[in-house]
């Protein structure tokens, strides 16, 4: 039995029928290189092999009695790995286009709670014989770092996988009884004023060295940050996805990368915001002022420490649209992003981890219904207009269950009032990305990918001749 931390809680709490709290992950696969060819069968063996090694697929909630703590994790003793396998055929021709659509579909819909939180979807029939691989798992089980370590141990370098340890088998867990939650809650709740104290210090601490450090920050001719403004993907959401891919190469990334002296985030974000400025002007939306992104950002962990499920923090980086010229934009963004990463270092990055400790289950599941429910995110402006996470992925080629890994493309969860997310991963010499949205809120998610593939390249020939 093992208790979930406030910030993985979170996620589970700030769940509603329209704000799903899932990140998923879409391998495209060419079976060719598979021993005997193609097999569901070798999947789903390669998966039960392995299950040792993948604790998230294992685990079930059991939450506290009347939502006195933060619920728990036990090893599902009625766990059935066909429960969560699924067989699909795409749709004629099978193209990229076909399976985002059946992706969006499966993003659309919530996991269920009574068995680990997790599916698997594999979708046959795509072009060139490839299949793919559609992994949905809930943000309290995996983040973005955490993620990348799981999906490892599915991953082998070449196409003969890797035998399973067998003395490695799990062990069920017998439910515990609502007295023993209800004794481990109060235990927990014991605790909580003293770490009051010294998450509320880390706090007065950390805001004291904020102002310092924004003190001490050099004066810039860069438009200060404001406020997030209305735009046509910010508004209450629905439970609807639309979905799209993309990628670029990570030469072309680092090439504009080294030659401004900038960092690859950078580059990702300037992509970004060229394309948000090509999409919006010809949605007649283009706001005088840069939007907003929200950047999940990794957490370091110190050695010997266990790393939280979701060690993670958030920064703001504004995404001057306004400006023309996608070098002027990298340039600005570059300059903010730094500022927004020594502001959260000099706060403390695991301040948000601290205060999620502190969440009441019932209180903050009631008040975000409500907002949904009531459409409360078409009633004020936007907080962030959109969020874009960044997640290295393993340089060399991999191999699943034989199959070789032709294209790795991750999407994380919309939040109320943000309908929009892109997140990209490096991997074999590309960088590849999904964009997942409110179907409602954005339809035409291509033109997005479309827009983000050429500003690259743009970027690539801007800067081909600068010297850092």
């Amino acid at each position: 039995m093992k208790r979930l931390s406030g910030m993985d809680a979170a996620f589970l709490y700030i769940e509603t029928p329209s704000q799903h709290m899932h990140v998923v992950g879409t391998l495209v696969l060419d079976p060719s290189t598979m021993p005997g060819g193609y097999s569901f069968d070798a999947f789903r063996e390669l998966l039960r092999s392995r299950l040792h090694l993948l604790p998230p697929f294992r685990r079930r909630l059991v939450p506290v009695p009347l939502n006195l703590g933060h619920p728990y994790w036990i090893e599902d003793p009625d766990f059935d790995l066909d429960a969560h396998l699924v067989r699909v055929a795409a749709p004629s021709p099978g193209g990229m286009r076909e399976l985002a659509d059946i992706v969006g579909r499966i993003a659309g819909r919530p996991l269920d709670r009574s068995r680990p939180l997790w599916e698997m979807w594999m979708v046959e029939g795509l072009e060139h014989g490839y299949v793919a691989v559609v992994a949905k798992l809930h943000h309290s089980s995996i983040d973005g770092v955490s993620g990348a370590d799981l999906m490892v141990n599915l991953f082998d370098l070449t196409p003969e996988a890797a035998p399973s340890e067998p003395d490695m088998e799990w062990q069920p867990e017998h439910p515990p009884s609502a007295l023993r939650l209800a004794g481990a809650a109060a235990a927990s709740q014991l605790r909580l004023p003293l770490g009051f104290a010294s998450t509320a210090l880390k706090t007065g601490q950390g805001l004291l060295r904020a102002q310092l450090q924004r003190r001490r920050e050099p004066s810039s001719d860069a438009q200060p940050r404001s406020s997030a403004p209305n735009t046509p993907f910010n508004g209450a959401i629905t439970p609807h996805r639309s979905v799209a891919y993309g990628r670029v190469s990570l030469d072309d990334v680092k090439v504009t990368k080294n030659a401004t002296g900038t960092k690859v985030n950078d580059v990702v974000l300037a992509a970004c915001t060229q394309s948000l400025r090509h999409w919006l002007i010809a949605h007649d939306g283009l706001p005088d002022v840069p939007l907003v992104a929200a950047c999940p950002m990794a957490i370091p962990v110190e050695e010997g420490q266990e790393r939280p499920t979701n060690a993670m923090t958030i920064i703001t980086v504004p995404l001057p649209v306004q400006l023309a010229d996608p070098v002027d934009q990298l340039r600005a963004i570059n300059e903010a992003s730094s500022r927004a990463k020594r502001g959260t270092q000099a706060l403390g990055v695991d301040v948000l981890q601290g205060w999620a400790e502190y969440t009441a289950p019932t209180l903050v599941s009631t008040m975000i219904r409500l907002y949904s429910n009531f459409d409360l995110a078409d009633r004020h402006g936007p907080l962030a207009n959109l969020i874009v996470s960044n997640v290295p992925g393993p340089p060399m080629e991999l191999y699943c269950a034989g199959a070789r890994v032709v294209a790795t493309y991750p999407m994380g969860p919309l939040m109320e009032g943000v309908g929009l997310n892109l997140t990209v991963l490096s991997n074999m010499g590309n960088v590849d990305f999904g964009v997942i949205a409110c179907r409602e809120l954005v339809a035409d998610v291509w033109d997005l990918v479309t827009g983000f593939e050429d500003a690259v390249l743009q970027l690539r020939k801007a800067t081909e001749g600068l010297h850092a």
